[in-house]
């Protein structure tokens, strides 16, 4: 489990790097489950521990509705990492990311979107919340 601010900082940019390297190989333009798929491969041959497409309850009035709520990776079970192939990002993408992070207790969060030229300049992005604040810097 990470503790600090630095190792999660350290896993995001592993994260970033093994995005980057399947939009090298792909491109943009194919749909998100292809990019899901490749990524899934890519963490695996970095060694980096995920679980893929949870299903996440919502707690409504003490009660546990599943609400199809799917969660792209859970990484290392401290950042969520929600993937699109979309023309732009959108208010309600970031919205979504945030409620998952909340919904999992996640100290960060990243957006990628696969359908730009360039991933590591207009495709990626990367939220904390105060769960993060909480963790010692070093």
């Amino acid at each position: 489990m990470i503790a600090t601010q630095k190792e999660l900082d350290e896993l995001t940019y592993k994260i970033n790097g093994a995005a980057i390297e399947v939009h090298k190989h792909l491109g943009p333009g194919l749909l998100e489950s292809v990019y899901q798929k490749c990524l899934a491969e890519e963490l695996r041959l970095r060694n980096i521990s995920f679980q893929q497409e949870l299903i996440l309850p919502i707690q409504y009035k003490g009660i546990s509705v599943l609400a199809d709520l799917r969660l792209d990776f859970f990484i290392e079970k401290n950042i969520v990492v929600e993937l699109k192939s979309v023309s732009e990002i959108l208010p309600i993408h970031q919205a979504q990311l945030m409620t998952y992070m909340k919904l999992m207790k996640a100290p960060q969060g990243i957006l990628l979107n696969f359908n730009v030229v360039n991933l590591y300049h207009e495709g990626q992005k990367t939220f904390v919340n105060n769960y993060f604040s909480n963790l010692d810097r070093d």
